[in-house]
């Protein structure tokens, strides 16, 4: 098959390799625009724009599909199906029109549960215990369409957004190759009407933990913003990020520090920290983090002194 391949970011590129590996024509890849980064602010390509270039690909990193010429250079490739994982542009109706098969997504997440941008936070942000991909066929709605394949994963206890995330790269790129060659012949499933869920963007606003709520909420809260954005709370004036934690049963004032562990208690229960980030510093072992960090056992969080 003729492949229109379109995605940007570290998700998507376990799908790519894939998928060149296959030996499928891959006609074009479609990337978001290269942007600076870094201290340097250099341009920087995406992870799929880099991937491509060095496979050798036509790379195509169009602003957005509102110029007209844009849309006939892709309808030109005259691609049998277009796939699409993570690409960050909303496509018209002319570009899902353009492909003999038109444009499949792999969303990560068991439609129609979390639709939207920010799944894999979403899921473990709410303690949900499964999640998984699906392929799906695109159109207009945002992640309406019908699914054509799936397949799920147990979200563990202590599994962080950045574990799931590489876990369903992988399973994304495993869903696609399995199907791709039978795609014609799959039957497309319509969504539940019941069951719905957005995931909406991450905003940062939403990274402070409220230490009034239980024990097992801060710790979705917590797993499910690490590594990026990071939930955080203020000690003495600083800003710690949280990134992994565990569970304790014991209970005093909510915020509290009440152990050497700099273990923390909430509304109900408690949590003891594993991975730490000081401000300006990189992510650490919580007992390497403690040894430069002075606190007392009683101190409070969530207030700046």
């Amino acid at each position: 098959m003729r492949i229109v391949f379109m995605g940007s970011p570290d998700f998507s590129v376990p799908t790519l390799s894939s998928l060149i590996a296959s030996g499928h024509e891959i006609v074009a890849v479609y990337s978001q625009p290269p942007r600076a980064a870094g201290r340097g602010k250099k341009e920087r390509p995406t992870p799929v724009h880099a991937l491509a270039e060095r496979a050798g690909l036509n790379v195509r990193t169009p602003l957005n599909f509102k110029d007209p010429k844009d849309i006939a250079a892709f309808d030109a490739l005259n691609a049998d199906i277009a796939i699409v994982i993570a690409y960050g542009l909303i496509l018209p109706q002319a570009l899902l029109d353009a492909p003999r098969l038109g444009c499949v997504n792999l969303h990560a997440s068991l439609l129609p549960r979390w639709r939207g941008a920010a799944p894999i936070h979403r899921a473990i942000m709410a303690g949900d215990f499964e999640t998984g991909v699906c392929l799906m066929q695109m159109e207009a709605g945002l992640d309406t369409g019908p699914v054509l394949a799936k397949t799920s994963t147990q979200i563990s206890e202590q599994i962080t957004t950045g574990e799931l995330h590489n876990t369903l790269a992988d399973i994304s790129a495993k869903l696609l190759i399995d199907n791709l060659d039978q795609i014609e012949s799959l039957t497309p499933v319509a969504q539940s009407s019941t069951g719905i869920l957005y995931a909406e963007k991450i905003s940062k606003s939403e990274s402070e933990i409220d230490w009034n709520k239980s024990a097992i909420e801060v710790k979705n809260h917590i797993h499910g913003l690490s590594p990026f954005p990071g939930a955080w709370s203020t000690y003495r004036g600083e800003r710690i990020k949280f990134h992994e934690v565990e569970l304790l049963n014991d209970q005093a004032e909510a915020g509290c520090v009440f152990d050497a562990n700099f273990s923390i208690s909430c509304g109900s229960g408690a949590i003891r920290p594993i991975t730490l980030q000081r401000e300006g510093k990189r992510a650490m072992a919580s007992q390497e983090v403690l040894r430069g960090l002075e606190f007392n056992i009683g101190d409070q969080l969530g207030e700046t002194k």
